[in-house]
């Protein structure tokens, strides 16, 4: 409800859930597993398909790509044929294609097998939150706490599940993947039940009509490159620290924890004491400056930004979230289409470009770039502040989602 505090929820109204949300829920767990899963694993691909950083890097690129096309088909497909479907139809595709993905003799082949899973991710991930919130008991306060710690869960643990089953051979953690898919895809069938459709459905080109709010298409401007910054981080960092699997899983399962507490239990309070603007602006500054000491500094500095990126990462995915779906009049599902589409292209170039960047100059000049886009994400929130401000004022943290929209990856 408006004003709504998810977390002045009392234990039971949490935890005490139908087992229909924490199918869902567990499912969401892997599902954003996924996206750091290939993170500890980089470097023994390229060794084992004989591929180079600039092609295994387009494991993401391929994956945010579909991703980012996707949003504009998720809310079509789900508005026609409901949300217990749509999860079970990406559910079903993740467990095909990530199961392709390890089979793969080539690294053309596991690009385009990880094509096909972000479709499927895209489909099931931008379609959970309204379901837990639909299915959950306790107010939907609780339920977006609970899909923003699987998020945060899932972001953590997918490092670590690559680095163990990794280490005895790349392969592994795709299987791994589509093993637990099967098992969600199963607990979903027998305890999720079919909830109402939208009365009206949702047609490919609402999202990008909606970009032409100047307040959303600003919002999604800066989150566009503060994702280049983002997936600079998770995608070229693991090459330059150039660690066992077990050693960077552990490091980006520190920089999971750190993104799912800022991003659940920080972001929130600091947004009520200095207000969105002023958090998500020094937020991306910071982020900024800790590219640079990344980029910069010795093997041990490079561990520890990357660690600590985490939590800006999480306060920043939050608060962009909110403003997203609080600035425009466009029907929250369209708004974070829109918003979504535009971001997830910059998830899809970074991967790709920081390692070409190292090849063009050196290995500093992908986290100048980096820490560069993250300012700029900061000039244009500064600069449209006016079309801003008075939306993140009326924002509770929590309240922008509370009709279920979908919200991918936060």
């Amino acid at each position: 409800m408006p004003g709504e505090d998810p977390f002045d929820q009392g234990t039971g109204s949490i935890l005490r859930q139908p087992k229909a949300v924490w199918a869902t829920a567990g499912a969401s767990v892997v599902a954003f597993m996924g996206i750091g899963l290939v993170d500890p694993i980089l470097p023994s691909i390229a060794k084992g398909l004989e591929a180079t950083p600039s092609q295994v890097s387009l494991l993401f690129t391929s994956y945010f790509l579909i991703t980012a096309f996707a949003m504009l088909v998720s809310g079509f497909v789900s508005s026609r044929i409901g949300g217990r479907k749509t999860l079970l139809a990406g559910l079903a595709l993740v467990v095909v294609f990530a199961a392709l993905s390890g089979t793969s003799s080539s690294v053309g082949e596991l690009v385009g097998f990880r094509a096909g899973w972000g479709l499927g991710n895209a489909l099931f991930v931008s379609t959970a939150l309204a379901v837990i919130v639909g299915a959950a008991a306790g107010g939907s306060s609780a339920a977006i706490l609970l899909y923003e710690s699987a998020l945060g869960l899932g972001m953590a643990c997918g490092p670590l599940l690559g680095a163990l089953l990794g280490d005895a051979s790349w392969r592994y953690p795709f299987f791994g993947t589509a093993a637990l898919m099967a098992i969600g895809f199963v607990c979903i069938t027998a305890f999720l039940k079919e909830q109402p459709r939208p009365a009206r459905k949702t047609s490919l080109l609402d999202p990008v009509r909606a970009l032409g709010h100047g307040g959303l298409a600003s919002v999604a401007t800066s989150a566009f490159f503060y994702n280049y910054a983002f997936f600079t981080i998770l995608a070229f960092t693991p090459f330059v620290l150039n660690m066992t699997p077990y050693k960077s899983g552990a490091v980006f399962f520190a920089w999971g924890l750190l993104l799912a507490v800022f991003s659940v239990l920080v972001a929130p309070r600091l947004q009520k004491r200095f207000g969105s603007l002023k958090v998500l602006g020094a937020s991306l500054v910071l982020l900024g400056a800790d590219l640079l000491l990344l980029g910069y500094g010795n093997h041990t500095a490079a561990i520890v930004c990357t660690i600590v990126s985490g939590a800006f990462i999480g306060m920043n995915n939050t608060v962009y979230t909110e403003l997203a779906l609080g600035v425009s009049d466009a029907p929250r599902p369209v708004a974070s289409a829109g918003y979504n589409f535009v971001r997830w292209f910059a998830a899809a170039a970074a991967p790709y470009l920081a390692p070409k960047i190292e090849e063009w100059s050196n290995i500093h000049i992908p986290f100048v770039a980096a820490a560069a886009a993250a300012v700029v994400g900061a000039v244009v929130i500064w600069v449209r502040r006016a079309a801003l401000t008075h939306e993140a004022e009326e924002l509770v943290p929590g309240h922008a989602t509370e009709d279920g929209v979908a919200v991918f990856a936060n």
